[in-house]
C-alpha cells in the first residue's frame, strides 16, 4: 500500500472545489460519466489504430445507487489506469491526459471529451470519499484501488480485478442525500447524459406485470448515442427532424415551422440542429431553447453568450468540441471560437430564411406570424443581420398583404409622398379599435400597415432611420388630411371667433378635461364632425418606455387631442346656435372689455422698453389691475358658453360617439350614452 499527499498549490483546495468549481453541485454526474465516456473512446480508438488487440466487448457505461451504503458507482470498461497514471493524472490536480493521447491519436480525436483536469474533483462536491477501482488495458498491468476522503491525503494499493475498466465510487455526504434517490439521478441523466455516444445503463427496464411494475432482464439506456445532428442531412427526412424535436421538447406538440442543419469543420468545428418554433408574442417565455453540447456533452442551455440574443429564440442543438466543458461567462466573451460560432450561425439563419423565401414565397408568408419577432428581434439587436434580413423582411398591412420594403416604398410612393417630398408609412396597432381611421385613410387612396406585434414599436423608430426621407405616422395620430401634408388646404366655414366661442362649450361636455385638449381642424365636411387623436411623438415615447421599463414617459398621463371639424354641417350648425342663443350676453361683456383692453395695451406700450425696476409701482398695479378684469370678464364669458354647453345634448352626443370610435366610453358613459341617443331619436 501507497500512501502520500495529492500534488496540489494550495491544502484549501477540496473547499475551493466543492464550492466554486461548477455553478451546480449536480454536475458531478456528468463529469464522471464524460470520463467513463471518454475512456470507452479511447479504447476504440486504441482498437481501430491495432493498439488493443483484445475484443472490446460490452462497452456499456453503468451507473448505480445503493442508497442503504449511500454510494454512487459509474462503472466502464475503457482503457482503465496503471498506477502509475493514477499517480499523474489523479494526484497531479489540474493536468489532463488527454492532452498526450490528442497528440498521439490526433487524426481520430473527435469523441474524446475529456481534456480537463479538475473534472474528476468534481465528485468531491458531494461526496467525503471516493475510490478508484481500475484495471489498465496494457499488458500484464495489475489492478489498483485510490482512495482519497477530501483532504490532500490518499492511498493506493494493488487488488485483483478482472476486466478493463474503471469503477468510481462516491460515498455521498450528508449534505447531497438528495442524490441517491433514483428520480434524481434519472433527472441528470437526462439532463446531462441523454446523448452520449457509449451506452449509458441505469438500472433495468421495468415493466408492468399483474397490477406490479417489476424489473426485467434488459438494460435501462437512457441515451441516444446517434441524435439527428450527428448525422448527415442527406441521411434524414423531414419526420426525422420532426421527430427529434419532439425529443428534444417532449411538451411542444407544434411541429416547427422548418429547421436549420449546421456541419462545419473549419475554421472551427460545429454541428447542431436549430428549429424555427411557432414563436408566440412574447419574446421572454422563448429564450434557453438551444442546448450546447460538447462532443455531445450537455453544457447549458443558456446560450447568450454564444449566439446572439435574437438566436436565443429558436430551439435546437449546438454541439462544439471547442467550447469546453466547464464553460464560463468570461471564457465565453473573450474566446475567438466563440464569436466566430455565433457569427457563423447568424449568417446561416439569414441565408436559410433567404432560401425559403425565394424557393416559396407564399409558404413564407403563410408563416410570417411566426417569422416576425424573431426577425424583428434580429434587425434590431444586429446590424449585420439587418444587412441579410432586409431583402427577405415583409410589412404587411391591414388588408393582409405582405411586400417587402422595396415593394412596398413603390406601392406608396406616388400617394403618401408629403409637401416636402417625405415618404408616410400609414400603421395601425389595433385594427379594430383603429378602424373608422383606417376607413378615413382609405377613402383617400393610402395604405395602412398593421404594426401590432410586441417589438413593433421599436421596429419603427429603426426603419425610420434606415429608410431615407420616410416615417412613420398612425392612423389614428391626426386628422386625415394632416397625416400627409399636402399643398391644398380647406377654408373653414367658422371664423376664428366662432371657434373660440366653441372651446369652452366642448370643454364642458368632457369628463377628464386635463387630458383633452380642444382643438379645430379645417377637415373634409364630409368626415366626422369630432374625431379624437393622440400625438404620434408623445404616444410613442410612452409605449417605448413601457416596453423599457422606463419611469419618465410611462409615467405621464395620457394626452388626447379632441378635433372639431369646422365644415360639418353639425359643427356649423352648432357655432350658428351659440351665436344666436348667447350673443346678446356676450356683447355686453365685450363691450365693457374695449376700454379696459385699450388702457390696458396703452400702459403696455409706454413701459415696454423699459426694465423692470425703471417701471413705476402705479404703472405696474394698473396693469395688474386691467388684467385682473379682462381675466374675470373672460370667465364671465366662458361660464355661459360652458352653461350653453352643459345643456347642450348635441354637443355630449358628438364628443360620446368619438370615445366610442376610439373605444374609451365605458360603464356608466357608455349608459348615459344609449339613453341620451334614445331621447334625441324620439
Amino acid at each position: 500500500m501507497q500512501k502520500g499527499k495529492i500534488g496540489v498549490t494550495t491544502e484549501n483546495i477540496f473547499p475551493v472545489i466543492k464550492k466554486f468549481l461548477y455553478s451546480d453541485n449536480d454536475i458531478f454526474l456528468r463529469e464522471m460519466i464524460s470520463n467513463a465516456v471518454d475512456a470507452t473512446q479511447k479504447l476504440k480508438v486504441l482498437a481501430s489504430a491495432g493498439d488493443y488487440k483484445a475484443e472490446l466487448g460490452d462497452t456499456t457505461v453503468r451507473v448505480s445507487v445503493d442508497k442503504k451504503n449511500k454510494t454512487i458507482t459509474i462503472s466502464d470498461h475503457g482503457l482503465g489506469m496503471t498506477k502509475e497514471e493514477i499517480d499523474k493524472y489523479i494526484n497531479q490536480i489540474a493536468f489532463s491526459s488527454a492532452e498526450e493521447f490528442i497528440e498521439k491519436y490526433k487524426d481520430d480525436v473527435n469523441t474524446i471529451i475529456g481534456r480537463f483536469g479538475l473534472g474528476f474533483y468534481s465528485s468531491f462536491m458531494v461526496s467525503d470519499k471516493v475510490e478508484i477501482i481500475t484495471k489498465s488495458y496494457l499488458n500484464d498491468a495489475k489492478a489498483v484501488r485510490w482512495e482519497c476522503d477530501g483532504n490532500p491525503d490518499f492511498f493506493i494499493e494493488e487488488i485483483e480485478k478482472d476486466k478493463v475498466g474503471t469503477d468510481i465510487i462516491l460515498h455521498i455526504d450528508d449534505d447531497s442525500k438528495e442524490f441517491l434517490e433514483e428520480n434524481k439521478i434519472n433527472e441528470l441523466l437526462n439532463k446531462y447524459c441523454k446523448f452520449l455516444p457509449v451506452e449509458i445503463a441505469f438500472g433495468k427496464k421495468k415493466d408492468y406485470k399483474d397490477g406490479k411494475e417489476v424489473e426485467t432482464d434488459k438494460d435501462n439506456i437512457i441515451n441516444d448515442t446517434k441524435p439527428a445532428w450527428t448525422k448527415k442531412p442527406a441521411e434524414l427526412k423531414e419526420e426525422d427532424y420532426n421527430k427529434f424535436y419532439h425529443q428534444l421538447y417532449p411538451l411542444i406538440f407544434e411541429d416547427p415551422l422548418f429547421n436549420i442543419h449546421l456541419n462545419v469543420d473549419y475554421p472551427f468545428h460545429l454541428t447542431g440542429i436549430l428549429y424555427f418554433p411557432h414563436i408566440k408574442n412574447n419574446i421572454d417565455i422563448q429564450k434557453n431553447k438551444i442546448q450546447l453540447y460538447s462532443n455531445q456533452v450537455f453544457v447549458t442551455d443558456s446560450v447568450e453568450d454564444i449566439v446572439p440574443d435574437f438566436l436565443t429564440l429558436l430551439h435546437g442543438v449546438i454541439d462544439s468540441p471547442d467550447i469546453p466543458l466547464n464553460v464560463s461567462r468570461s471564457f465565453l466573451q473573450n474566446d475567438s471560437n466563440v464569436k466566430k460560432i455565433s457569427s457563423h450561425i447568424t449568417k446561416k439563419v439569414a441565408d436559410r430564411l433567404n432560401e425559403i423565401f425565394k424557393k416559396d414565397r407564399t409558404e413564407f408568408e403563410k408563416k410570417w406570424n411566426d417569422l416576425k419577432l424573431f426577425i424583428e428581434y434580429g434587425i434590431l439587436s444586429n446590424e449585420k443581420f439587418y444587412e441579410r434580413a432586409k431583402d427577405f423582411t415583409l410589412l404587411k398591412n391591414i388588408d393582409n398583404k405582405c411586400f417587402t420594403f422595396d415593394e412596398y416604398k413603390n406601392i406608396i410612393k406616388d400617394n403618401q409622398t408629403d409637401k416636402d417630398g417625405n415618404l408616410v408609412y400609414l400603421y395601425a396597432t389595433k385594427s379594430d379599435e383603429q378602424f373608422s381611421f383606417i376607413e378615413n385613410a382609405k377613402t383617400k387612396g393610402y395604405d395602412v400597415l398593421l404594426m401590432d406585434g410586441q417589438l413593433d414599436v421599436h421596429f419603427i423608430n429603426y426603419l425610420e432611420q434606415k429608410f431615407e426621407k420616410s416615417h412613420f405616422v398612425r392612423v389614428d395620430s391626426d386628422v386625415v388630411d394632416k397625416l400627409i401634408p399636402k399643398e391644398q388646404v380647406n377654408e373653414s366655414k367658422l371664423t376664428v371667433e366662432q371657434q373660440n366661442k366653441m372651446r369652452p362649450v366642448f370643454r364642458s361636455r368632457l369628463n377628464n378635461k386635463e387630458v383633452f385638449s380642444v382643438i379645430f381642424e379645417n377637415m373634409d365636411e364630409n368626415e366626422a364632425p369630432v374625431i379624437i387623436t393622440q400625438s404620434e411623438f408623445m404616444r410613442r415615447m410612452k409605449d417605448m418606455s413601457a416596453m423599457n421599463q422606463m419611469n419618465f414617459y410611462g409615467n405621464l398621463p395620457d394626452n388626447y387631442n379632441l378635433v372639431v371639424n369646422t365644415n360639418h354641417r353639425l359643427i356649423v350648425k352648432i357655432a350658428e346656435d351659440i351665436d344666436k342663443k348667447n350673443d346678446s350676453k356676450l356683447n355686453k361683456f365685450d363691450e365693457e372689455l374695449i376700454p379696459i383692453k385699450e388702457e390696458h395695451t396703452k400702459l403696455e406700450e409706454q413701459n415696454k422698453d423699459k426694465k423692470d425696476e425703471e417701471i413705476k409701482q402705479v404703472d405696474n398695479d394698473k396693469i395688474s389691475e386691467l388684467q385682473n378684469k379682462i381675466d374675470e370678464i373672460n370667465k364671465n364669458k366662458e361660464e355661459i358658453l360652458s352653461n350653453y354647453g352643459k345643456k347642450n345634448k348635441i354637443v355630449k352626443q358628438l364628443i360620446d360617439l368619438a370615445l366610442i370610435s376610439n373605444n374609451m366610453l365605458k360603464g356608466e358613459n357608455m349608459n348615459l350614452f344609449v339613453k341620451r341617443s334614445v331621447d334625441l331619436i324620439k
